[in-house]
């Protein structure tokens, strides 16, 4: 019964711990956001922009339905395998210790700094590493086939509500609880060597100052059917709630674009940004080449991934030893399509629901 007291605690922590996305008070600034914009800036009346927001077909659609019962049953997964996975703890006091046979700076150096300096400096890296590493995983989940077969599952919903950020696959979920865990441990570890207790973070109701911020001015729009575009010089700098929607469009055109959390820049020095201000505000969402409704079931959800990579991983199997067979036989000439194919993003090369590759 541990374990069911424990996934209780973990769904109510959801909505009433600050420090989650899908905390009530960023719920309700999203909803102030929205209706606030609707209003004022596409001018139109309170009654019809709270329809807008509320709309039944967005929130009772067959895709919000399966994002909730995802939500529901990655939260009870996770609080079982969660006491297997990483500790930032534990990843920082290995990283201490390790620092002291292989830095060349000695403990404490910087133990004299001032304290808002060591406050500083420790907030500011924090968020920049969680930012980038972020951004780092989210183009390899699309890049690489075999993730982007789990990452699909995310892309597949056609209509988007904040509880969209909950439709991942575990294996995704399990991907970036480690990388947290291999960012908090990396920072804390080597921030503690060097400034000892003067590495405080910024914190806000005990949430880092700039998370915080990100979630009080609508993280939450990303994951909805509120267009809220940014001017182009902001959309160079920090990604909008249209800039993510275009990442979720199904228009071939906007595949593997604005991989960003919080900061575009990313985007904007990896060649992937892609800005809103000459995009129609009605994009569709969903995986595009008439893939529709593709995980119609959890069993889809949950097991088709797997088949994927299974089909993949077979496909490549075969190549191997086609290509040994035909080891003595001419190269194929420069252009062909078995070589433009690995140039390819992952998004771009994997066939939705077959498995494989083109």
């Amino acid at each position: 019964m541990e374990w069911l007291l424990s996934y209780a605690v973990s769904l109510q922590g959801q909505f009433f711990d600050p420090g989650k996305r899908l905390f009530i008070g960023y719920l309700a600034s999203a909803l102030l956001i929205a209706v606030f914009w609707i209003i004022f800036v596409l001018r139109r009346r309170p009654l019809a922009a709270l329809t807008e927001v509320f709309s039944p077909k967005i929130w009772f659609s067959k895709s919000s339905q399966l994002d909730f019962k995802l939500f529901l049953i990655n939260r009870l997964v996770f609080s079982i395998i969660r006491p297997a996975l990483f500790t930032q703890l534990a990843l920082a006091g290995a990283i201490f210790i390790a620092l002291h046979d292989i830095s060349t700076l000695p403990k404490g150096y910087f133990e004299k700094a001032p304290a808002w300096l060591g406050c500083g400096v420790f907030s500011v890296f924090l968020f920049l590493l969680d930012d980038f590493t972020r951004y780092f995983l989210h183009r390899l989940l699309h890049r690489w086939p075999i993730l982007w077969a789990f990452h699909k599952l995310h892309h597949s919903a056609e209509t988007m509500t904040p509880l969209t950020i909950m439709r991942t696959h575990p294996i995704e979920g399990v991907l970036f609880a480690t990388r947290s865990a291999f960012v908090q441990g990396i920072s804390i570890g080597s921030f503690v060597f060097l400034f000892g207790d003067k590495a405080t973070l910024a914190t806000v109701f005990g949430v880092n100052a700039a998370v915080f911020v990100f979630h009080v001015i609508g993280s939450n729009l990303r994951h909805s059917h509120v267009w809220i575009a940014y001017p182009a010089w902001l959309e160079h700098l920090l990604i909008s709630p249209a800039q993510h929607q275009i990442h979720h469009s199904d228009d071939r055109a906007h595949f593997d674009r604005n991989f960003g959390v919080v900061l575009s820049i990313w985007d904007w020095l990896g060649g992937s940004l892609h800005l809103s201000h000459n995009v129609s505000n009605k994009v569709s969402f969903g995986l595009g080449n008439g893939m529709k409704h593709v995980h119609k079931t959890l069993v889809d959800a949950y097991v088709a991934p797997f088949l994927d990579v299974w089909k993949m991983v077979s496909g490549l199997s075969s190549n191997a030893r086609k290509t040994s067979e035909d080891r003595h036989a001419a190269s194929e000439p420069a252009g062909s399509e078995s070589e433009d194919i690995r140039r390819l993003p992952g998004r771009q090369r994997y066939c939705h629901g077959e498995g494989g590759l083109r």
